[in-house]
């Protein structure tokens, strides 16, 4: 099915509750928003309100060595050490805003169509499929990091976005997500990020360590504890947390 564009008038109720209701529309949606606040309208240039270069590629590789982190691959240290599969997930999530932010960057300033367009277009990557069933933790860890650096090579090599994507979708598969999961920590992340900006994040006066934990971790067992709570609802529980700090 073809996404309008979302201006046009040809959108009708129908067609916009399957906009609402499509998870990969919603993130490209709530990913534009979170940059536009962050980083200043026309960020697709590649350079923020505050004159700095944005880099879609390098946030990528630098949050892929933090998941590789997640895996026992030192042959020096904690070598029978498990892996963190709970932070595998959020480095995941972490890595998709960056992934789609590259995306949509890419159909900007390429003209090649709006986010509805776009959203439509990743659905049709030959790999989406496997993110609509369930999916188990892959207890192979020298195959994701396999997976991973794939993915690295994709970005290395100045290959399109959505090759990037084609890479990342197995990586998502390999820490047990579908495209609910991904979905539901994306939005647990992405209100966690602009909790983040709203207290002082860019300034340094913001503090992570609740205590004790990481707000990553604290977000993750808010989630754990209610999936189904609201967006505004873990933000105001979020605040409720950092107030008691």
């Amino acid at each position: 099915m073809a996404y309008p564009a979302e201006n046009s008038g040809v959108i009708n109720t129908k067609l916009k509750k399957v906009f609402t209701m499509n998870p990969i529309y919603q993130m490209l949606q709530l990913q534009q928003q979170l940059n536009d606040a962050t980083n200043g309208k026309g960020w697709e240039g590649g350079i923020t309100k505050n004159a700095k270069e944005i880099n879609w590629r390098r946030c990528i590789y630098m949050e892929s060595c933090e998941l590789i982190d997640s895996y026992p691959w030192k042959h020096w240290k904690s070598i029978d050490a498990p892996a963190n599969t709970e932070n595998a997930q959020i480095e995941v999530v972490d890595i998709w805003h960056f992934v789609m932010s590259l995306a949509l960057e890419d159909f900007k300033i390429n003209l090649k169509g709006d986010i509805g367009f776009l959203a439509n277009e990743i659905e049709k990557i030959e790999n989406f499929s496997t993110l609509r069933g369930k999916n188990s933790i892959n207890s192979n860890a020298k195959e994701i990091i396999i997976h991973i650096e794939d993915m690295l090579r994709a970005i290395f090599a100045h290959k399109s976005s959505f090759k990037v994507m084609e890479k990342f979708f197995n990586i998502v598969v390999d820490v047990g997500l579908n495209i609910e999961e991904l979905y539901t920590l994306y939005v647990g992340k992405n209100i966690l990020n602009q909790f983040r900006q709203d207290h002082g994040y860019k300034s340094g006066e913001y503090i992570k360590v609740w205590n004790g934990a990481e707000d990553n971790e604290v977000m993750h067992n808010l989630l754990q504890t209610a999936p189904h709570i609201k967006p505004d609802e873990l933000y105001h529980e979020l605040q409720r947390v950092y107030e008691s700090l």
